[in-house]
């Protein structure tokens, strides 16, 4: 086998981020008695989606989007509530969210007992870490690289240099990236000299320029590449 680890991406690669997010929204608009609209989930998906590619860029700061994501989401809305005070406990219930992607379980069970497996995530401590408790891979990985923890986000070389040194320094040709996003996977891969694997399932056209060495569109297609 050529690879040795295999570094995963967790939201949208083996964790339901999109149906998390929509979930934890309005459990959030519920829990202060807020009016609640399904059309405020594609508001605030547009904003957040927004913000963390400023956040990738290192524009702004994990402790700004937090809240900054809520003051323009009520901006835009018409709606007057602090915007701490409703991030912290949208934070709760997000964590408390982890529905895992089609085909997660099987292709980390299957290819755990061949490979190291590492989650590398551009995230919050406070939802990344609970929620991997509470799910079913719980156990399955070696290493586990948080962003806000390490300071740096993919697609910067910093994460993956921590994220390295969590995984005992192996030579990069060793490793393989797989992930959902271009702009911080992939990219972030191509950034560190690591080859990548980009789980495309709504078959997106490629809108940067970037290196891929192999595409699949299931998670499961995994287990007959790499076995």
């Amino acid at each position: 086998m050529k690879y040795k680890w295999l570094l995963f991406d967790a939201d949208g690669t083996l964790f339901d981020y999109e149906k998390a997010e929509q979930s934890a929204v309005q459990q959030t608009f519920e829990y202060f008695r807020l009016h609640y609209e399904p059309a405020y989930r594609e508001i605030y998906q547009r904003i957040n989606h927004r913000l963390w590619l400023e956040f990738e860029k290192g524009l702004i700061t994990s402790e700004s989007l937090r809240v900054k994501r809520f003051d323009l989401l009520f901006a835009e809305i018409g709606a007057s509530f602090d915007s701490k005070t409703f991030g912290d406990r949208y934070l709760v219930h997000l964590a408390n969210a982890s529905e895992l992607m089609d085909g997660a379980y099987e292709v980390v069970q299957a290819l755990r007992p061949h490979y190291k497996l590492g989650l590398i995530t551009n995230g919050l401590k406070d939802v990344q870490r609970p929620r991997l408790q509470q799910s079913a891979l719980n156990d399955a990985f070696a290493a586990f690289i948080i962003s806000e923890e390490v300071g740096a986000a993919k697609p910067a070389p910093a994460i993956f240099e921590f994220a390295f040194r969590q995984m005992g320094n192996p030579s990069r040709d060793q490793v393989l990236l797989i992930g959902d996003s271009l702009t911080s996977d992939i990219k972030g891969g191509n950034n560190y000299g690591v080859d990548t694997c980009w789980f495309n399932p709504s078959h997106a056209p490629r809108t940067i320029d970037v290196t891929i060495i192999y595409e699949i569109d299931h998670l499961t297609d995994l287990i007959k590449l790499l076995q």
